[in-house]
């Protein structure tokens, strides 16, 4: 009788520490599951202008240390709203209606792919009104303009759509959207199969005049467009390009630069998060070689 008892209290002892096992490792799983979510909360990561609250309505999937070395240091005395989109980042400006600039990183895997463009460009409600529609565009004289090019976006359907976002687009002479401008894209594609990987910045540039406007919601027309590159693969190297915004087919159209001509053209100061020996090093030069 002695042992039946004690066999009964170790069975029920035996199941109280399976339980007890199994609600520690349910409340440990349900911690854990709860400090994913709160990394993927996107609304952590924007930027708005000061007593401004706007609402995220992408999920972004750019992790944050591609985000630290894509972003431009802050602007001041800029409007900036900072947006993660699929596969880009972008700096709004409520008062151009467009850009300040768009940052992206190019592997080697998604510079190809078989995804067809969207070309459905669309009013983007991530941004306040007054923002740029379609119609603004209409019998401008001016093409809608990626930033970041549809071609970069072909491994995803979500980045693709998202390319056509009017906050990726400028106001761009259409000779040099499909000229001058879709053949730096392609350089930029060869170059990140070669290097495996790139980071990208580009955006308008605005000279000290009068800018054009478009459309009832004043678009601004940048006068002039920068792109610049960093590869850190093997010898860490950059690039930069100025490019006028019109037709682009005379020499002086395009301009080779280094990072630093291209900062001092913008104001802009790219890629801070770099070491500073690193920094000077690919920003300081240009050696044209290093990219051929």
């Amino acid at each position: 009788m002695k042992q039946k008892v004690t066999i009964g209290i170790f069975i029920v002892v035996f199941l109280g520490l399976v339980l007890l096992l199994y609600a520690n490792r349910k409340s440990a799983n349900d911690n854990a599951y709860s400090k994913i979510a709160l990394l993927n909360d996107s609304s952590a990561c924007d930027e708005v202008q000061a007593g401004e609250e706007l609402e995220t309505l992408s999920e972004p999937a750019i992790s944050d240390s591609i985000f630290e070395i894509c972003k431009p240091a802050s602007l001041s005395g800029i409007p900036e709203q900072i947006i993660k989109k699929k596969a880009y980042i972008v700096s709004y400006n409520k008062n151009t209606k467009i850009l300040n600039w768009v940052a992206w990183h190019l592997t080697a895997d998604h510079s190809e792919g078989v995804i067809r463009r969207s070309n459905v460009f669309y009013e983007d409600e991530e941004v306040p009104l007054p923002r740029a529609t379609n119609e603004d565009y209409k019998g401008s004289g001016w093409s809608r303009g990626h930033m970041c090019p549809a071609g970069d976006n072909k491994w995803d359907v979500e980045a693709m759509n998202q390319s056509f976002s009017l906050i990726n687009v400028c106001p761009q002479d259409a000779s040099l959207n499909s000229g001058l401008w879709n053949s730096i894209e392609i350089d930029c594609r060869k170059w990140a199969k070669r290097f495996q990987d790139i980071y990208i910045i580009c955006g308008p540039v605005f000279y000290k005049q009068e800018h054009e406007f478009i459309g009832k919601n004043e678009v601004c027309v940048p006068e002039a467009f920068f792109k610049v590159v960093l590869c850190l693969n093997g010898e860490p190297k950059g690039i930069g390009f100025v490019v006028k915004n019109n037709a682009g087919t005379k020499k002086k159209d395009l301009y080779y630069n280094s990072i630093d001509q291209v900062e001092r053209i913008t104001g802009l100061d790219f890629f801070p998060i770099l070491q500073d020996d690193i920094e000077n090093e690919v920003e300081s030069k240009l050696d044209m070689n290093l990219w051929r």
